[in-house]
C-alpha cells in the first residue's frame, strides 16, 4: 500500500473537549436517575473544582443545555433539571453533542444568518448607549489589530455588542451558542491570517458608522460584504449572494 493510500485510509482522531464531557456526564447521571426533574444543580464553582477543570467550562455546557431546555436556572434558586421527558432528554442532548462536531461551513453559514439580520436590526433598533459599547468594542479590537494581532476574541465581542444592540435575545443567545465552536475553529483553521484582520478592521468602521446612521441598508450589505469572504471559502456552492 502506497503512502497516498494509507493516508486516505486514515481517519482524523476526534478529541472530546471538556464540555462534550460534561454534557455527556450530566446526561448519564439524568437517565440514570441520579439528577432528577426539579433536583438543583450544585454551584458552577462546586462543579468546577469536583471536575478538576475551570469555571468556563461548566458556564458554557450549562448555557448550552439551557438553550435545550434541559436545564433551566431561576433566580435566587439555581440551575435545576427540567421535567421533560428522558427519551426526549436523551435525543435533544444528543443534538447539543452534535453542535461540537467539525462542521465549520455549517456554523459559518449559520453566523452569516444570523449577523445579517442582527447588523439590520441594530440599525433600526440601536440606543445611544449601545453605539458607546460599540465604539468601546470597535477600539478594543483597532487597538490590537495596530499591534499586529489577529484579536479574534475581540472580534467577535464587536459582533456580540451588534447582536445587543438589534434588542432580540434569542438571535443574541444564538450567537452566544455558536461563539465558541467558531473561534476554536478560527484558530485551528487561521481563518483571520495572512492580514486579513487589517481588512476586518476597515469593514467593522463601515457597519459601525451604518448602525450610527440608522441605515439598515448599508448595515446589512456592510455585514454581508464582512463575512462573505469566509463564506464563500468554507462553501463555495451557496447562494447567499447570487
Amino acid at each position: 500500500m502506497g503512502q497516498r493510500d494509507l493516508l486516505r485510509n486514515l481517519t482524523e482522531i476526534e478529541i472530546e473537549s471538556p464540555v462534550d464531557i460534561i454534557i455527556r456526564q450530566i446526561r448519564n447521571l439524568i437517565v440514570d436517575g441520579e439528577l432528577k426533574p426539579g433536583e438543583k444543580l450544585p454551584p458552577e464553582r462546586k462543579l468546577a473544582e469536583k471536575l478538576g477543570i475551570g469555571r468556563s467550562y461548566v458556564r458554557e455546557a450549562i448555557k448550552k443545555l439551557e438553550f435545550y431546555g434541559i436545564l433551566k436556572t431561576l433566580p435566587q434558586s439555581g440551575t435545576i433539571v427540567s421535567g421533560i421527558g428522558i427519551t426526549a432528554l436523551e435525543g435533544l442532548i444528543s443534538d447539543v453533542l452534535k453542535l461540537h462536531e467539525d462542521d465549520f461551513s455549517s456554523l459559518v453559514e449559520t453566523r452569516y444568518i444570523l449577523e445579517i439580520q442582527s447588523a439590520r436590526n441594530a440599525a433600526l433598533r440601536r440606543t445611544e448607549e449601545d453605539l458607546v459599547m460599540l465604539e468601546e468594542a470597535y477600539k478594543a479590537y483597532e487597538k490590537e489589530v495596530m499591534l499586529g494581532k489577529q484579536a479574534i476574541d475581540q472580534d467577535l465581542m464587536f459582533h456580540l455588542k451588534i447582536a445587543e444592540a438589534s434588542k432580540n435575545q434569542v438571535l443574541k443567545s444564538l450567537m452566544m451558542l455558536i461563539t465558541p465552536d467558531i473561534l476554536r475553529n478560527y484558530i485551528s483553521k487561521n481563518v483571520c491570517g495572512d492580514g486579513k484582520f487589517y481588512k476586518a478592521l476597515q469593514e467593522h468602521r463601515q457597519i459601525l458608522e451604518a448602525i450610527k446612521e440608522q441605515n439598515p441598508d448599508k448595515a446589512e450589505a456592510g455585514m454581508a460584504e464582512h463575512l462573505s469572504d469566509i463564506l464563500n471559502s468554507n462553501n463555495p456552492k451557496n447562494t447567499f449572494n447570487e
